[in-house]
């Protein structure tokens, strides 16, 4: 089963470099926007966390290109989705849109990180994967 989720954004005047176009770091804290209010349906990011005795669904790696500029006034759709799971991590795509204009793609490698021999170690993810399919809607 895919799991994906759709945000919206406004770009502000404040989400801009000097230059006019969106300073690149929003874009990474939209994608994470985008999977923290995917997991609001579960309940938010601590009860999911809570319930899998886990200290956090965290960040391994990420990428993102930039296919046209955003300006102010541009209204944003990221559409997320989870599109691999492995082991002990799990894939997601995020894609932003004005229109049907792709602005940008990027990636996220997610863990499920736990507290374990002492240590934060990468937990295995098929947990929250059966979490997630019992919690969705058919």
């Amino acid at each position: 089963m895919p799991f994906s989720f759709e945000n919206h954004h406004n770009v502000v005047f404040g989400d801009c470099d000097p230059a006019g176009i969106v300073y690149y770091p929003n874009i990474y804290r939209w994608m994470d926007g985008t999977f923290q209010r995917f997991l609001q349906q579960y309940g938010g990011h601590a009860a999911v966390c809570e319930h899998l005795d886990a200290v956090g669904l965290g960040l391994m790696e990420t990428h993102a290109k930039y296919r046209r500029p955003l300006t102010d006034g541009d209204a944003l759709t990221i559409r997320m989705e989870i599109v691999e799971w492995t082991a002990k991590s799990y894939r997601l795509v995020h894609r932003g849109y004005v229109g049907d204009d792709l602005a940008f793609e990027g990636t996220e490698v997610r863990a499920l990180f736990e507290n374990r021999d002492g240590r934060m170690r990468a937990g295995e993810v098929t947990r929250l994967k059966s979490y997630l399919e019992s919690h969705s809607e058919p």
